[in-house]
């Protein structure tokens, strides 16, 4: 995968509109796998959007 296939934290908290303490959490609870990139934490791109397209549809 490229770089382009992963977003980084700041990215999600836009995306999901989350702060980053709840996507941090998220991660840690295994709801968005993660990987960990120094003091970095990435996130797979599809995996965000599958998590906010279920989570549009709970409302």
């Amino acid at each position: 995968m490229s770089d382009n296939d992963y977003l980084t934290l700041d990215e999600v908290c836009k995306i999901l509109d989350k702060s980053p303490t709840t996507i941090k959490r998220y991660a840690r609870e295994n709801l968005l796998s993660s990987e960990q990139n120094g003091e970095e934490l990435s996130f797979n791109k599809d995996e965000v959007m599958r998590y906010l397209a279920f989570s549009e549809r709970l409302g």
